[in-house]
């Protein structure tokens, strides 16, 4: 019978408290970063000593045997770490060390419904009274698209009971202002739109960008565009239920996972853990990096073309905007295939994979094996999955994937 989640909870938050020192290192997206921050405010609460690092990748070899490490939304897919780490992930799971928790070693969903973040939080609780970072915990059930039922369910409604949770009705879009929400807005681009200063002021309701327009109208103008080329289901995601967060230095979650996504990926994992810390000295500077990195990413979207005559690949310049290249990609109408985003680091090829709404291959399962074939490592969940493999290996790759994965 699996350990329950709260037993293996209590293990961790047991270990940490244990440890003089702990080393967390989280993954630099939101979930991640979510996730890593809100460690850091329990143990922090409590007079433990910690240190706080974002990273995009890392492998068990860059970690010390005399060191105590805390993992976050990273780590569960390594087999050969240190057995004394302790991991808070939601992937697939491959460690086998005493210190893991993850939903799905205790038959829950950990594509779905239970995130690295919202995972970090029953730990955080464990270490003390940390239910007000219920709003941080949001985060990763938003950056790696999750679903509101579950334990994610629970943790919510944990939020709204205590007062840390709002809900409400709008626009899903990221952005200070209306203007700010249809330019950035890249999960779906909105043709004639998204990237387009004078386009997204215009239909906010004035040259000079006031704001003032009929958000109906501004929403009917995007709908109406995006639904010729994107999915139902990432139309509908542009209006729905909103989630505000009073106690967090961003008041709207949708806002704040998409700030903290972009720091992260763009190298200024410092600056995301920081909103996370409720630091908003570097707020601005925060608010520029994601209004920058979309409009990378939209830019990179609009120009991405399969690279080879394996349908569903794709390149892009630089690994920092891949996945979320990739993420737009998916949510094209057609065609109806799964997307793999390559960039390329030196000698290393960074890739991002997605399904898109519908399909049914096993990516995380289906590119770990890919990856590990081609030199490499990776995995993932079933509609989301990365990996990191030698350039040299990079044809294999595309073989492999017509037979794995786009078959």
């Amino acid at each position: 019978m699996p350990m329950s989640i709260h037993t293996a909870a209590e293990l961790v938050a047991g270990r940490i408290r244990n440890s003089g020192y702990v080393e967390i290192i989280a993954h630099h997206d939101a979930d991640g970063i979510a996730a890593g921050s809100i460690l850091a405010h329990a143990m922090a609460r409590a007079g433990l000593r910690f240190r706080l690092r974002i990273r995009g990748d890392m492998i068990p070899e860059d970690l010390s045997r005399d060191q105590a490490y805390l993992l976050c939304d990273i780590g569960a897919g390594m087999e050969k770490l240190p057995k004394e780490t302790m991991v808070v992930d939601h992937h697939e799971a491959h460690f086998t060390g005493e210190y893991h928790v993850n939903p799905r070693l205790s038959g829950l969903d950990g594509d779905r419904e239970l995130s690295a973040s919202g995972t970090a939080y029953l730990v955080a609780n464990r270490l003390g009274d940390n239910r007000d970072l219920a709003g941080l915990a949001m985060l990763g059930m938003i950056g790696d698209a999750q679903f509101l039922s579950g334990m994610n369910l629970s943790i919510f409604n944990d939020g709204v009971a205590n007062g840390i949770i709002t809900v409400g009705r709008g626009l899903r879009l990221p952005g200070r202002d209306l203007p700010e929400q249809l330019l950035m807005a890249s999960g779906p681009v909105i043709e004639g739109v998204s990237g387009d200063e004078a386009a997204a002021k215009m239909i906010a309701g004035s040259p000079g960008g006031s704001g003032t327009a009929d958000l109906k109208q501004a929403l009917s103008i995007c709908a109406l565009s995006a639904i010729r080329n994107h999915n139902a289901a990432c139309v509908e995601a542009i209006y729905g239920d909103t989630y505000g967060l009073d106690r967090e230095v961003v008041p709207d979650a949708h806002s704040l996972a998409a700030v903290i996504d972009a720091c992260g990926k763009a190298g200024h994992g410092d600056i995301g853990a920081a909103l996370c810390l409720r630091y908003s000295r570097d707020l601005g500077a925060a608010w520029e990096i994601a209004r920058q990195h979309r409009l990378k990413v939209i830019a990179s979207f609009r120009t991405a073309t399969v690279q080879t005559d394996t349908a569903g690949i794709y390149e892009v310049e630089s690994p920092d905007i891949a996945s979320d290249v990739a993420e737009a990609l998916s949510c094209r109408s057609t065609p109806q295939v799964p997307i793999a985003v390559i960039a390329r680091s030196g000698t290393a090829c960074r890739i991002s994979a997605r399904c898109p709404e519908g399909t049914a291959v096993d990516l995380g399962a289906a590119v770990r094996t890919l990856a590990q074939a081609c030199g490499g490592s990776g995995g993932g969940h079933r509609s989301r999955a990365g990996a990191t493999i030698p350039c040299e290996s990079l044809e294999a790759f595309r073989k492999g994937w017509a037979a794995a994965v786009a078959a």
